[in-house]
């Protein structure tokens, strides 16, 4: 079965508390554009990431809030920030590194919270049903081109909300040569 390939660039995820640290008392975050998966939003609002010999500026900001904050960069990002992030599923923190995130009005320290992503398929329950995998279960997804690559190790995350969509970070989609030409891939079931 074909999975469209959606890149995903560094951002990250707010808590309300720290949103209102960063902005100020009763700040909401503002829509820019809605993404693929349904609730999912991109805002209008960024933020600075500030790390041990680095920083990012103008990173957005995905809503809606979560219960924690979390930062997800990739690779590279985390080499030009001097961090060495673990490779997590989101909402997965535990022994990740801190970095300072600096707003308009004030900034946070986290202690934790920064994480290269696991890649990842969202994919519905009937999607998961016809593949014959469950949430949780890793498949390999081959990516044709001349840049072919096989990525192995992918997470699949079933829930009802979800559209099937593969998420990767742009260095996995720079070395796949994946673009707005080349967005597609085969999922392999294990």
């Amino acid at each position: 079965m074909q999975v469209k390939i959606e890149v995903s660039g560094r951002h990250i995820h707010l808590s309300k508390p720290d949103a209102e640290k960063l902005f100020g008392a009763g700040f909401i975050l503002s829509k820019f554009k809605d993404l693929s998966q349904t609730g999912q939003f991109a805002a209008k609002e960024k933020v600075k990431l500030v790390g041990p010999s680095g920083e990012i500026d103008k990173v957005r900001i995905l809503g809606p809030y979560r219960k924690e904050t979390q930062v997800e960069v990739s690779e590279t990002d985390a080499k030009r920030l001097g961090l060495e992030p673990p490779v997590r599923d989101s909402g997965n923190l535990d022994l990740t590194p801190g970095i300072i995130v600096s707003g308009p009005v004030g900034e946070v320290v986290l202690k934790r919270g920064v994480i290269l992503a696991l890649r990842h398929i969202h994919v519905d329950p009937e999607t998961a049903d016809a593949l014959g995998v469950e949430n949780g279960d890793r498949v390999k997804v081959d990516v044709g081109g001349p840049r072919d690559l096989l990525f192995e190790n992918v997470l699949v995350r079933v829930d009802s909300t979800f559209k099937l969509a593969m998420h990767i970070d742009t260095d996995e989609a720079n070395a796949a040569g994946i673009d707005k030409g080349n967005n597609v891939g085969e999922i392999i079931v294990m």
